[in-house]
């Protein structure tokens, strides 16, 4: 077996193992009670005659919901399974388990419950009328893995709507860790952000949201390239002028971006670029080493496809590139969404956030870098590791401060009074886990 097959059969191991695993625990998470049952009497607190004097109260004072029930820690991660990982539309059953997975992550990194629902629904109407009515029983909504254009619609209807935050993660998550590894890849290869030319390879939810925190970061609109499955992004680009009103986001990126108007495909993208961030079909070739070799020197590649990036790292490595991240664990550089949503979502519930704005995902995403940057920064360490724990509660600080300053936050609290709270609810949450798992709980893994 070559070195290329057995770091391939290695990549391969992750799929075999959540088989094996997934029926034998039978899910990811469950409901467990919050409160003590010392014995059967307690009942009549916690449920009837008494608890009709607690929703007395929140019918006459409806801001009490988030003290007496767990509205002020709870999310909704809602998905109708069109667009699942790489795995396209495989409908909202197949979906679920990634979507119990997202619920794992919140709880075990943010310390926030988060409740699954799948959706049967493909209506961009029916769903947003869904998750309106779904809004007293949320802090907050988590929209996941739905489809372009559709999500775009979803997303700014329902921030409009809603007195919630509304996060549709596959656009603002994935763009704000981005960004933050992003920073700190241009600072190991001593560029600067709004002089480097950068090649977006896929034009959907997460490089649409990425281009807008770009921009709003610094850079420059003329030198970003952008093509998606059917060429480079322009103005000569007739099926999007002629749709323009389906695809607005696109049509804007054909008008302000690609200054050189460059023609092609991804080769073309590519092409003296110094960055390319890839969110694209899932590879092996969807981007081929020859391409990256005609990047520029010290390029950084960001191949985030799921569950196999646009080229293997250590092709892209040999290829030429100095620096090169995916959206997995198992390789060095994991610029994925769970190392921001669930400390974001943290910062937003602690300080009962209005919404989610850019200048919330750009504070997080710069105190995401700094958390990387306070220890040394090197090519195969730009973003911190999902394990670094104390990174969550730092993030969560970060983004509820934006919030404030913003006027988005119905509640004020200092920096270390958030912090605390933050790192005591992320801290319990693992240690919960930790002694379900000593006391057998949770079975051991076979």
């Amino acid at each position: 077996m070559t070195q290329q097959d057995a770091r391939v059969v290695q990549a391969q191991k992750p799929a075999e193992e959540a088989l094996r695993l997934h029926p034998l625990y039978r899910g990811k998470v469950q409901m467990m009670p919050k409160c003590p049952i010392r014995d059967l009497t307690d009942f009549s607190i916690w449920y009837t005659p008494g608890v009709a004097a607690v929703c007395k109260a929140i019918q006459q004072h409806p801001e009490t919901a988030y003290e007496y029930t767990n509205r002020a820690n709870s999310v909704a991660i809602i998905s109708d399974g069109t667009r699942v990982l790489g795995l396209g539309d495989i409908g909202p059953l197949a979906g679920m388990p990634v979507m119990e997975g997202k619920a794992l992550l919140f709880k075990y990194l943010g310390g926030v419950d988060a409740v699954p629902l799948c959706v049967a629904t493909r209506s961009a109407e029916e769903l947003i009328d869904l998750v309106s009515a779904l809004e007293p029983s949320f802090g907050a909504i988590n929209l996941e893995d739905i489809s372009q254009p559709k999500c775009f619609k979803i997303l700014d209807t329902l921030k409009a709507r809603l007195k919630i935050p509304v996060w549709h993660d596959d656009q603002q998550g994935t763009a704000t860790v981005v960004l933050a590894g992003l920073l700190n890849a241009l600072r190991v290869v001593g560029k600067s952000l709004d002089s480097v030319r950068i090649a977006l390879i896929g034009v959907g939810a997460a490089n649409v949201a990425t281009y807008r925190l770009l921009r709003s970061c610094g850079a420059s609109a003329g030198g970003i390239i952008a093509c998606d499955s059917q060429g480079v992004l322009h103005t000569g680009r007739e099926d999007l002028a002629r749709q323009q009103s389906e695809f607005v986001d696109k049509w804007r990126m054909c008008v302000e971006t690609n200054a050189d108007q460059v023609r092609g495909g991804i080769e073309d993208s590519l092409r003296g670029a110094d960055v390319c961030i890839a969110f694209s079909k899932s590879g092996p070739d969807t981007i081929r080493p020859e391409w990256i070799r005609q990047m520029a020197r010290d390029a950084i590649v960001f191949a985030c496809a799921n569950p196999v990036p646009e080229i293997w790292p250590w092709l892209a490595k040999q290829a030429g590139a100095r620096i090169v991240a995916t959206g997995r664990s198992d390789f060095p550089n994991q610029v994925n969404n769970s190392l921001g949503f669930p400390a974001i979502f943290r910062g937003v519930l602690d300080v009962r956030a209005s919404a989610i704005s850019d200048s919330m995902a750009l504070a997080a995403a710069r105190e995401l870098a700094a958390c990387a940057a306070e220890s040394s920064l090197h090519e195969e360490r730009i973003v911190p590791r999902m394990d670094e724990w104390t990174v969550y509660p730092r993030v969560a600080v970060a983004t509820a401060l934006a919030a404030q300053r913003e006027g988005l936050a119905q509640r004020s609290t200092p920096a270390d009074e958030l912090l605390a709270s933050a790192t005591q609810r992320i801290s319990a949450a693992r240690e919960a886990t930790s002694l379900l798992m000593r006391e057998k709980l949770i079975a051991d893994v076979p």
